[in-house]
C-alpha cells in the first residue's frame, strides 16, 4: 500500500514539512488548518490538492497512513487525539506539548492504540551530527570526552524578536531550554548518551520577550563525559545563514577535536597537528541541512520496512525530564541528578 500523508497546521514551520514530504516522494494528500484561507495559500504554492478546516473531516475522508501535527504546543493535543483514535501513525512538531503531563498522556495514548507516535525533533538529522555519530561508532575520536555548542542565531534582537516568523515565542514563559536547547538536549543524548545529572544557568536579554533567552547548561554523563551548552538569541556567529547550524560545536575526544562552523563544515584537530576540513556531505536543499526531510524520509522507512524508530515518544520523555531538570536547576541554584529527580514535582 502506498504512503498516504496528510498534515495539521499552516504556519511558519509547515513549509518546511511540505517540502520534504514532497523531497521524500509522498507529497501530502491534503492539509487542513483552522484558518483554511492559509491551508489553501500552503496548498497552492506547492500544489496539495485538498484543503480541510476540519481535522476530524480531513481523517475520515483522506484515510491518510500517516498524519503529521505541525502545530504549536496549544494546539497539538486535539489533533493527536483525534489521529490516534483511528489508529493512524503520527508525527507531533516539538514543543512536544503544553507540560510534561500532557506528553505523557499522549504518549499514553498512542501505546494503548498500539501505532507510533514520534516527535518531529529533527537536529539529531542534520548531515553534521550524523557523521559525528559514524566517526564516534567507527572509532575515529578514541574514547570522546566532551561536547560543546555555542548557540548564537542573532534572531533574537529588539523589540520585534520573532514576530516575522514565530510570533508566540514572545510568549513563552519558558523559552531558551523548551523551544530551542531541547534540541540540543536530544542531539547531546545522541552523540554522548543518557544524561546523569544537569547544572543550569538562565537569563533574560531581551526584556520584550516573557521567557529566558540566554543560558549556560552543563551536562554530565555515563564514563565521565560532559558537555556545555553556552547560548543566547540575540548575538551572531560567523556564517552565511545564521540559521544552518545555529552555532558552532567542539567535539572532543582522546585524539582530538572535530569543530563544526556556522557554515557546517567540520574541521578535524588531531594533537599535535594542524587543523584540516573533514570532508563529507554538508547536506542539501531544506532547512537545517535537510534535517527535516531526512527525519521525515526515516519514518516512512519505519512504517514501510519496519527500521528502528528514532524520536519516538516514549524515548523523547527523556528530553523533557532533562528539560524539567535544567529549569529546576537553575530555579534551585543546584546541581541536579536525574536518578533522584522527580519531573512532576513543582
Amino acid at each position: 500500500m502506498s504512503d498516504r500523508v496528510v498534515m495539521v497546521g499552516a504556519g511558519y514551520w509547515s513549509q518546511f514539512q511540505v517540502e520534504g514530504w514532497r523531497d521524500a516522494g509522498s507529497p501530502l494528500a491534503a492539509i487542513c488548518n483552522r484558518h483554511i484561507d492559509n491551508a489553501r495559500q500552503l496548498a497552492a504554492r506547492y500544489g496539495v490538492p485538498k484543503c480541510y478546516d476540519d481535522i476530524e473531516a480531513m481523517l475520515d475522508a483522506e484515510k491518510p497512513t500517516l498524519v503529521d501535527v505541525c502545530l504549536p504546543p496549544v494546539a497539538q493535543e486535539a489533533a493527536v487525539r483525534a489521529s490516534l483514535q483511528r489508529r493512524l501513525p503520527t508525527i507531533c512538531q516539538k514543543p512536544f506539548g503544553i507540560d510534561l503531563k500532557q506528553a505523557e498522556a499522549m504518549t499514553a495514548m498512542a501505546e494503548a492504540a498500539g501505532v507510533p507516535l514520534v516527535v518531529h525533533e529533527n537536529f539529531r538529522f542534520t548531515p553534521w551530527f550524523r557523521e559525528c555519530r559514524r566517526l564516534i561508532d567507527d572509532g575515529f575520536f578514541g574514547r570522546v570526552h566532551g561536547i560543546s555548542f555555542r548557540l548564537r542565531p542573532g534572531d533574537g534582537q529588539g523589540p520585534d524578536a520573532y514576530l516575522d516568523r514565530q510570533p508566540y515565542f514572545q510568549q513563552m514563559p519558558e523559552f531558551l531550554v523548551r523551544e530551542t536547547a531541547v534540541h540540543f538536549i536530544d542531539t547531546f543524548r545522541f552523540l554522548m548518551g543518557e544524561v546523569r545529572a544537569v547544572t543550569a544557568r538562565l537569563r533574560k536579554l531581551n526584556p520584550v520577550i516573557a521567557g529566558e533567552d540566554a543560558g549556560l547548561l552543563i551536562f554530565e554523563f555515563d564514563d565521565d563525559r560532559t558537555g556545555l551548552f553556552d547560548g543566547n538569541r540575540l548575538n551572531e556567529h560567523k556564517a552565511e545563514n545564521l540559521r544552518r547550524t545555529m552555532g558552532e560545536m567542539w567535539l572532543e575526544g582522546e585524539r582530538g577535536v572535530m569543530r563544526l562552523d556556522g557554515d557546517a563544515r567540520l574541521w578535524w584537530k588531531p594533537h599535535g597537528a594542524t587543523e584540516a576540513e573533514h570532508a563529507y556531505h554538508p547536506g542539501g536543499r531544506g532547512v537545517f541541512g535537510g534535517a527535516s526531510l531526512a527525519l521525515q524520509a526515516h519514518v516512512l522507512a519505519h512504517l514501510r520496512q519496519g527500521t528502528p524508530l528514532e524520536n519516538g515518544a516514549r524515548d523523547y520523555l527523556n528530553n523533557l525530564h532533562v528539560q524539567a531538570a535544567l529549569y529546576h536547576s537553575h530555579a534551585s541554584g543546584q546541581r541536579v541528578s536525574m536518578a533522584t529527580f522527580d519531573p512532576h514535582q513543582p
